[in-house]
């Protein structure tokens, strides 16, 4: 164990974290979304955390990492035409995160968009998430002195 480290981080996350570089962007994914074939696919690290939730994870990842400044640091997915009467409380969740964290507020994009975007990631982060529409990409940012 490590001080001032989340115990909600396992040591697979944490080493991802470090791994990763400006610009590389992680994948915090509801229990639906699928982690594990496009992480099989692409190459992506894979991560599971089955028992905890999207926000939680994430401000736990954002005391160690940094969004970055320059660029659209947060991203999240769309509601389908099919869903577009449906209210998604945890966006505005993630909406106060991304005020906490950066100047930048967080973009949508389409659902399949999402998944190619996905594809691309460094890591991908299976959670328990049982809120539908949860998923978001984070992009790390310059870690500075």
């Amino acid at each position: 164990m490590l001080n001032k480290i989340s115990k909600i981080i396992p040591p697979e996350l944490l080493y991802a974290l470090a791994r990763m570089g400006h610009g590389d962007e992680i994948v915090i994914s509801d229990g639906n979304f699928p982690g594990e074939s496009i992480a099989a696919s692409s190459g992506a690290v894979l991560v599971r955390c089955d028992g905890v939730g999207v926000p939680e994870l994430m401000r736990a990842i954002l005391e160690l990492m940094p969004l970055d400044s320059y660029d659209d640091n947060m991203m999240l997915m769309n509601k389908m035409a099919t869903d577009a009467d449906l209210e998604i409380p945890i966006w505005k969740e993630y909406a106060k995160i991304a005020k906490e964290n950066t100047d930048r507020a967080p973009v949508f994009l389409e659902r399949f968009d999402f998944y190619d975007r996905a594809k691309k990631a460094f890591c991908i982060v299976v959670t328990g998430e049982s809120a539908i529409y949860a998923n978001v990409i984070l992009k790390k940012g310059v870690v500075k002195q």
